[in-house]
């Protein structure tokens, strides 16, 4: 049932912010001369895929985790991304083609490891990762890895279609504030 929203709410929504998508686009080729981030992340069932955002940092940023990453590194652009999440917007491609889902764990890197594992133990990679989840919306991130494994694993326990729909609103209206960057 979820994977059906899914599939019909992002394909709604890229046909329906496809002129928002160019516009975003067009932006960031002023900004960082390459709009588009593609980074491989962790999926179901520890499965590859690469995950597609609109870049928030300067090009020659270092591929790591965001709270990793320094806050030198965000474009002015990329701030505003960040801050009202449009940066998440290419996602529902990876929604769509069922990489991903809107709802469920954030996909880390293959190289955070003590991530990895800890999910691993609470078979957070039994389902697809999400754009959004509980832990987004309650403000916890990568940096604290057994914290996020554990809410993770509690979302997937306690998911529904209510839940679902919540966290959506949640993330839309602001909720959480995305990951930190040092």
């Amino acid at each position: 049932m979820l994977r059906i929203l899914d599939f019909f709410i992002a394909l709604f929504g890229l046909i329906f912010a496809f002129p928002f998508f160019i516009l975003l686009f067009i932006i960031g080729l002023f900004d960082t001369g390459s709009p588009l981030f593609m980074q491989e992340r962790v999926g179901r069932n520890k499965k590859p895929f690469t995950l597609v955002k609109f870049r928030t940092m300067s090009v020659d940023t270092a591929s790591v985790a965001s709270h990793l990453a320094s806050t030198a590194s965000i474009t002015p652009f990329g701030g505003f991304l960040r801050k009202t999440k449009l940066d998440e917007l290419p996602q529902l491609w990876n929604v769509l083609k069922g990489e991903m889902s809107l709802v469920g764990p954030r996909p880390g890197l293959f190289n955070q490891e003590e991530l990895t594992q800890a999910r691993d133990v609470k078979n957070v990679f039994a389902v697809r990762p999400g754009i959004t989840g509980l832990a987004q919306v309650n403000e916890i991130d990568m940096s604290t890895p057994e914290l996020l494994a554990e809410t993770d694993a509690q979302m997937i326990a306690t998911l529904n279609l209510k839940l679902y729909f919540i966290y959506i609103l949640q993330t839309v209206t602001g909720s959480g504030s995305g990951d930190r960057v040092k």
